[in-house]
């Protein structure tokens, strides 16, 4: 219960903030596409809407300090963990020290930071977070932990790419759905390796066998093994349909959204053609 603990915990945090970001990130965009620029956390006006960021503050640390309780009391039993739960809060703690770096910049900025350099900063927190991704797990399990894995160096690439290119709201877009998908793939992960109730048939969940210091995801049967392996990949395809088509109807809506609240079409080619309209220039004379 543990293990499903931490994925649904990690779940909570990640699917709210990646939606939140594609909300706002899209509807910066529809507003004047050609004025877009990405935030590293798009903070509203109102202190008690930053919900979000602000308990970021508070659970951070507090699974950062528990997974170094966990260091404490496993170290000694499973020379593998030794060092996974220290890696693990070491990542942790990367994204702590990057919201702290959002909030002084957004409200103290002592140091004048720019975004460039907290996407930077972003980028490292996900490199760190992949290294330690599935550490201490064997077999099929390491191999479904590399799916998230995949998932996790597409937001590192998204954050470095913003950083040069801040415009880019392709890269915002991978950025925000990479963390959706993140999170509602962690929340598939510890429902199928670590529950009996939503496992695979003929496969147990995932735990630490006799005489073994890694954690696997042990099947009866190897047929048993390939098909649940199979029902994965097949798992993650639909959630990265799910999460397009979810991406696509948000951004269909915004986009209407925007319309109605303007009355008819604005954007800046408009606004050159009314401007043409209305103060024509002379006339050509032709010969």
């Amino acid at each position: 219960m543990a293990s499903l603990a931490t994925h649904f915990s990690a779940f909570v945090l990640l699917f709210p903030i990646g939606l939140r970001r594609f909300i706002c990130s899209s509807s910066l965009y529809l507003k004047n596409p050609s004025l877009y620029q990405s935030k590293a956390w798009y903070c509203s006006e109102t202190k008690w809407r930053n919900f979000d960021l602000y308990s970021l503050t508070i659970a951070l640390p507090i699974a950062c300090f528990c997974e170094i309780f966990l260091f404490l009391a496993f170290s000694g039993h499973h020379p593998t963990y030794r060092f996974a739960f220290f890696q693990q809060s070491a990542a942790i703690f990367m994204f702590w020290a990057l919201v702290l770096l959002i909030i002084f910049r957004e409200n103290i900025d002592p140091l004048n930071f720019n975004e460039g350099f907290v996407f930077v900063f972003a980028a490292v927190s996900f490199f760190v977070e992949y290294s330690v991704i599935g550490k201490g797990i064997s077999g099929l399990g390491g191999a479904v932990y590399d799916m998230l894995g995949a998932l996790t160096l597409i937001c590192a690439f998204s954050c470095l790419y913003l950083s040069i290119r801040p415009c880019s709201y392709f890269a915002e877009f991978f950025l925000s759905s990479g963390l959706v998908f993140k999170g509602t793939w962690i929340l598939q992960l510890g429902l199928s390796l670590y529950t009996d109730v939503f496992g695979l048939k003929g496969c147990k969940k995932m735990s630490v066998w006799p005489n073994q210091d890694s954690a696997e995801w042990k099947c009866d049967l190897e047929e048993d093994a390939l098909r649940g392996f199979a029902v994965m990949k097949l798992l993650f395809i639909g959630h990265a349909i799910a999460i397009l088509v979810l991406s696509f109807v948000l951004f269909a809506l915004l986009a209407s959204n925007c319309n109605l609240q303007a009355g008819e079409a604005s954007g800046p080619l408009l606004a050159q053609l009314e401007h043409v309209l209305i103060h024509p220039g002379p006339e050509i004379e032709l010969e």
